[in-house]
C-alpha cells in the first residue's frame, strides 16, 4: 500500500498525530510526557514553527503546526526518532516506539484553524478522562486559558488574536465544543481538511504549480546562513572569521557550531562536513551549549538569533 503525500509549502498548517507501536503506550509517566514537551519545544524553535495547539495522550498525541519554511519532514522524523531514543535509553531496550510515520493532515485554515484548537484539546473530554479540559495537564488548554505559564514556544497570543485577544471567549468557544460532531466528517482523501477550493489548491501544489495565496513574509523567512553565523561570532569576539572554526578560540567555536544547528538549521552531517569533526562531537558541543552557564557573549548572540530552551 502506497505511502499517503508528504506535500510541503511554506506557510502550511497541519494536524499531526503518531500513535504508539501496536497500541502501546508512548508515555508511561509524567517524566516521559515532560521530555517529549522539551524536545517538542526545541525542535518548534529550530524549525521556526509555529505550534497552536497540543495535546498528549497516553498512546498517541496531536500537534496544530504551521510551517513558514516547509520544513516538516525533516524536522518531525528528527523529532520522533530523538524521543524514541530517549524513550528507550531511559528504559534500557530497543524498538519502536512509534506505529510507523506520523499521520498529518494539510487544513484550510481560514475554515478549520479555530475547529482544531477547540478539537485538539478536547480529546481528553472525548475520552471521558477528565470533565473538562483544565483539569488534564498535558494539553496546551490551560496556558492558552491563562491558568497556567506558556512555554515560549507556544503561539498563545496567535490563538487569543482569533478570539479577539480575550481569553473568556477562547474558553468559551472550547466549552461549546463538548458533544458535538467530529470535524473528520469533512476529510478528503485522508490528507486534506477543507473545501474543494483548498482540496484543488492543494492538488495544484502537488503537482509542482507555484504557491498562491501565502503571504510573501511567510514564504521567505529569514534564516542566518553558516557564514553569517561564524561572520556574527566573530564580531562578537574580536576575531578574523577564520579563526573561528579553526578551534584556536574554544568558545566561540562551540558557539558557531551550536548556532548553525539551532539558529541555521543546519543537519548533524552538514555542520560536521563544514567544521570537520564527527556527529558525535556535534552533539557534545550543542549538549554543552546548552547544559552550560552560559558567558555574557554566548548569552548574546543566542538572543540575537532568539533561541530559546
Amino acid at each position: 500500500m502506497a505511502r499517503p503525500l508528504r506535500l510541503e509549502f511554506p506557510g502550511a498548517l497541519y494536524h499531526l498525530t503518531a500513535r504508539g507501536d501496536r497500541q502501546e503506550p508512548i508515555f508511561l509517566d509524567d517524566g516521559d510526557r515532560r521530555r517529549f514537551l522539551d524536545l517538542l519545544g526545541k525542535e518548534i524553535v529550530q524549525q521556526g514553527w509555529v505550534c497552536y495547539a497540543y495535546c498528549l495522550m497516553r498512546n498517541h498525541y496531536h500537534l496544530l503546526i504551521e510551517t513558514p519554511q516547509a520544513n516538516l519532514v525533516g524536522g518531525m522524523r528528527r523529532f520522533n526518532g530523538v524521543y524514541t531514543q530517549a524513550f528507550n535509553r531511559k528504559r534500557k531496550k530497543p524498538g519502536h516506539v512509534f506505529q510507523g510515520r506520523y499521520k498529518s493532515i494539510l487544513v484550510d485554515r481560514e475554515n478549520y484553524l479555530m475547529e482544531l484548537c477547540r478539537y485538539i484539546v478536547l480529546n481528553p473530554v472525548r475520552a471521558k478522562l477528565v470533565k473538562g479540559p483544565e483539569h488534564w495537564n498535558w494539553s496546551s488548554y490551560g496556558a492558552t486559558a491563562g491558568i497556567v505559564r506558556a512555554p515560549i514556544w507556544l503561539a498563545v497570543e496567535e490563538v487569543l488574536g482569533l478570539f479577539s485577544g480575550r481569553r473568556a471567549n477562547y474558553r468559551r468557544f472550547v466549552m461549546e465544543g463538548i458533544g458535538e460532531e467530529s470535524i473528520w466528517a469533512d476529510l478528503r482523501g485522508q490528507i486534506y481538511l477543507g473545501d474543494e477550493k483548498f482540496l484543488e489548491r492543494m492538488q495544484e501544489l502537488a503537482e509542482g504549480k507555484p504557491v498562491q495565496e501565502v503571504a510573501k513574509a511567510q514564504r521567505r523567512p529569514k534564516t542566518p546562513g553558516a557564514d553569517e553565523i561564524v561572520n556574527a561570532v566573530a564580531r562578537e569576539y574580536g576575531i578574523a572569521a577564520s579563526q573561528v572554526l579553526d578551534r584556536s578560540h574554544a568558545e566561540a567555536y562551540w558557539l558557531a557550531v551550536y548556532l548553525m544547528r539551532r539558529a541555521g538549521n543546519l543537519s548533524l552531517q552538514e555542520v560536521a562536513r563544514r567544521v570537520g569533526v564527527s556527529i558525535a562531537r556535534i552533539s557534545q558541543i550543542q549538549t554543552k551549549i546548552e547544559s552550560g552557564k552560559a558567558s555574557k557573549k554566548v548569552d548574546k548572540l543566542i538572543r540575537k538569533y532568539k533561541i530559546k530552551d
